[in-house]
């Protein structure tokens, strides 16, 4: 997921790791719609694991988004096209997520798509974003690397 960010200065080893919002706990369910607890699914990723496919770093980076971890999502966008810094908006709230399709990205795979669409709301009114993204490995590890389309 891109989000628009915004570019500044400051390089994105030095982004902070964002406080999860207080309704996602360990024992949450994980944010990503796979039947697990926070921890025991994207909260791994989050906390450094590597992500085994792609559309496993796709659905821990959506769960980023919902508890607001912009570290994570710049460590873990392809360095050729992150941003210096992103600035998550604070009166976006994301409410779920459909995996639409995947194609590769597995172990046995050095690239990947994953098309979704992530429902959100905004100042109150509904929304969502529907994107296929590019994924590829990246020194051993998945990234994130770009939309192919997005509406």
């Amino acid at each position: 997921m891109s989000r628009r960010p915004s570019r500044s200065r400051r390089p994105s080893a030095a982004s902070p790791r964002t406080t999860p919002l207080p309704e996602i706990s360990a024992v949450s369910p994980c944010p990503c719609g796979l039947p697990a607890a926070y921890a025991e699914c994207c909260g791994r990723l989050h906390a450094g694991a590597p992500a085994p496919t792609c559309e496993a770093l796709m659905r821990s980076r959506y769960a980023a988004f919902v508890v607001r971890d912009a570290g994570y999502l710049l460590r873990t966008w392809h360095p050729d096209h992150r941003p210096d810094v992103l600035d998550l908006d604070p009166g976006q709230r994301w409410q779920g997520l459909e995996v639409l399709e995947t194609t590769e990205g597995s172990a046995f795979h050095t690239t990947g798509t994953v098309t979704f669409r992530a429902h959100y709301t905004a100042g109150g009114h509904p929304g969502s974003l529907h994107e296929k993204s590019r994924f590829v490995r990246h020194e051993g590890a998945w990234v994130y690397e770009t939309a192919v389309f997005a509406d």
